[in-house]
């Protein structure tokens, strides 16, 4: 069980750090991916602020799984999936994609979720 949740837990946080740089290397062609129908014009501030909070995320959990036990990284992958859940509501809330909001934010909230059960198992 430990494995898969860090196999898991490894695939999320390369995952959101490679989103991160490409909102960063590439934003007009990486955000019409986070599910809203309508972007910002000149939204390269916020793309980038996108960026570096996702980078951040991906390092968090790779940190967390070179220093923590198990059970402390479970409990901040808990508290980490605030933020796709967050994401969710708000695709949701300006009425974007609901695919996107509920196929990729939500299946990520989802995932850590499972992580972190995992991890508490283990």
């Amino acid at each position: 069980m430990l494995t898969t949740a860090y196999i898991l837990a490894a695939l999320i946080a390369a995952g959101i750090t490679f989103i991160g740089i490409q909102y960063i290397w590439t934003p007009g062609k990486t955000a019409p991916g986070f599910g809203f129908r309508e972007l910002p014009q000149n939204g390269e501030g916020y793309y980038s602020v996108k960026g570096v909070r996702d980078i951040a995320s991906g390092l968090i959990l790779f940190t967390l799984m070179a220093v923590a036990g198990h059970r402390e990284m479970a409990w901040v992958i808990l508290a980490m999936a605030s933020i796709p859940f967050g994401d969710m509501l708000v695709v949701l809330r300006y009425r974007g994609r609901k695919a996107v909001a509920f196929g990729i934010h939500g299946a990520t909230a989802a995932v850590m979720l499972i992580v972190t059960a995992l991890l508490l198992a283990g």
